[in-house]
């Protein structure tokens, strides 16, 4: 395919679009203020909805906004359910399939708003909005959200496998994987938090309890939880064993900092979790976080603002879909090269 003039400059104004110092200037509080004053409301009445019917989702939407914001930037190219370019999309990579959740959530408030605002409110901001209220619901928490996010067109699995951070990672993996997306070890500490609210699947720490058909007990885990841990979760657990546990055995569904005051009872779900206890700087924030819960809550609602600015596309880059699973009709295959530009502004062309 020839690449024209016209695409090659659309390309370099969509990679300036990606560069942090110019993102922080055009996402804005009240984004939508004029142009679909509602959205923030219906947002809210459709995640109030269904925390009625099922308290789980709010982990689940916050954990949604995180996955979307780690791969491709805060773009919700996780919430498509087909790649125009082909292959597995993101939501169906190993660390997000079975466990992601809440899609329907999304769905449900974009359709709200397409009637009120059509074509006007993005995926990857209703997103936003989406986990800002599951935090609030779940812990009392209310921040203002930065909008004026575009969506992607382009979700493939091995962004998701190439970006997110598994639970098997060490103390500096982690530190890295998160400073490779602007945010410090401390941030990463903060966000880790989230762990106080939500489930997970036996998969993500089956290997620190069973070495095959025999018990184990992982040097980080108490033999105690790891017995508990066992009871649940079998030896056979695989990838699509459907089993669950709370990742706060006392408050799974209240944000709080009680993930904090687990660690040091070796009560950490995750090898990652464990790890924020091996490192002395970050056992230090663990210590802090756990003894005073407002100040955790103060600086893990700026550090959702702050990861919710990763590599976003704004202004003219992107689309605002009207479907939050797919991609407009009227995409054409140009648009679609362009939400492939990399960070150098080269555009992949076939």
């Amino acid at each position: 395919m020839a690449v024209t003039p016209g695409l090659v400059l659309a390309a370099v104004a969509c990679a300036m679009c990606l560069l942090p110092v110019l993102v922080r200037a055009q996402l804005q509080v009240g984004f939508y203020q004029r142009t679909c004053p509602n959205a923030e409301t219906l947002v809210r009445q459709a995640v109030a909805t269904a925390f009625a019917k099922d308290a789980g989702i709010a982990a689940g939407l916050i954990r949604l906004h995180f996955h979307d914001c780690f791969v491709r930037g805060c773009d919700a190219s996780v919430l498509l359910a087909t790649n125009p370019g082909g292959g597995k999309t993101e939501r169906q990579a190993i660390p997000n399939n079975p466990s992601l959740r809440g899609f329907e959530v999304i769905d449900a408030a974009k359709a709200s708003i397409e009637q009120s605002c059509p074509s006007t409110v993005s995926c990857a901001d209703i997103l936003a909005f989406a986990a800002r209220d599951s935090i609030t619901l779940t812990g009392n928490v209310f921040y203002p959200v930065p909008a004026g996010r575009r969506d992607g067109s382009v979700s493939k699995e091995q962004d998701a496998l190439d970006n997110l951070p598994p639970p098997t990672f060490t103390a500096q993996q982690l530190i890295d994987r998160f400073k490779n997306k602007t945010l410090t070890a401390e941030e990463m500490v903060l966000l880790s938090g989230a762990h106080t609210v939500g489930r997970s699947f036996c998969a993500s720490f089956v290997k620190r309890i069973w070495n095959g058909t025999t018990p184990i007990v992982d040097a980080g885990l108490s033999p105690s939880y790891a017995a508990l841990l066992r009871s649940l979760c079998p030896s056979s657990t695989t990838q699509t064993t459907l089993i669950t546990t709370a990742m706060d055995p006392g408050s799974p569904d209240v944000l709080d900092n009680n993930y904090y005051k687990l660690l040091p009872r070796n009560m950490g779900l995750f090898f990652s979790d464990n790890q924020l206890r091996v490192d002395g700087n970050l056992n230090a924030l663990v210590n802090t976080f756990a003894a005073n819960e407002t100040m955790w809550k103060e600086r893990f609602a700026a550090a959702m603002v702050k990861m919710g600015r990763i590599e976003v596309q704004t202004g003219r880059c992107g689309q605002v879909r009207l479907k939050c699973s797919v991609v407009n009709p009227n995409s054409s295959p140009s648009s679609v090269e362009l939400a492939s530009v990399d960070e150098e502004g080269v555009i992949a062309t076939s």
